[in-house]
């Protein structure tokens, strides 16, 4: 089925959260609950009670890239080093270990800095096109939910919404 967005505004959270607890309970055949997006111009401490544990894999990202960048970089440096083994030394080692780990200690940070901020613009889906509802008020003072659902589901959730006196409801126009 075709998917749609539906956008309610909510003057108070106490009925958004209300609304989003009824959407959780209800089986609405569909809707997904992890395709409900929260938006608000403030911070809410009860958001993460409210819409459940979401996956979160950038530390995944992080951790990939720290390793990636610190064996790079040791294999790269001692690389370089063991090039010139023909070299006299002096009795000194073809690759030293202690000054190695500092330069790979810098690349294991570089490494993972730089997937982190890759892996957080993969995690966020950007770049993205926007959502087809959008309103200023919830930049100002309102809080918005938007959820995209089958177009079936949307006389339901709309329901809901009315239930818990939403300001406004928008609706994609059908395709």
């Amino acid at each position: 089925m075709s998917q749609q967005h539906i956008l309610a505004l909510f003057n108070n959270f106490e009925n958004a959260e209300a609304a989003i607890y009824e959407l959780r309970a209800a089986d609405i055949k569909g809707f997904n609950f992890d395709d409900l997006t929260l938006k608000s111009p403030i911070e809410h401490h009860e958001v993460e009670d409210l819409l459940g544990k979401r996956s979160a894999n950038v530390q995944w990202f992080t951790l990939g890239g720290a390793l990636l960048g610190g064996l790079l970089g040791f294999f790269l440096i001692s690389g370089a080093q063991a090039n010139f083994f023909a070299q006299m030394k002096g009795g000194k080692p073809i690759v030293p270990f202690p000054p190695n780990f500092v330069l790979t200690y810098e690349m294991f940070i570089l490494g993972g800095v730089f997937i982190s901020v890759l892996g957080f613009l993969v995690c966020a889906g950007l770049p993205a096109k926007r959502s087809p509802l959008y309103s200023a008020k919830v930049s100002e003072d309102q809080i918005g939910i938007l959820i995209k659902a089958d177009a079936s589901a949307m006389a339901k959730i709309k329901k809901v919404f009315t239930d818990h006196e939403a300001l406004e409801i928008q609706e994609e126009a059908g395709k």
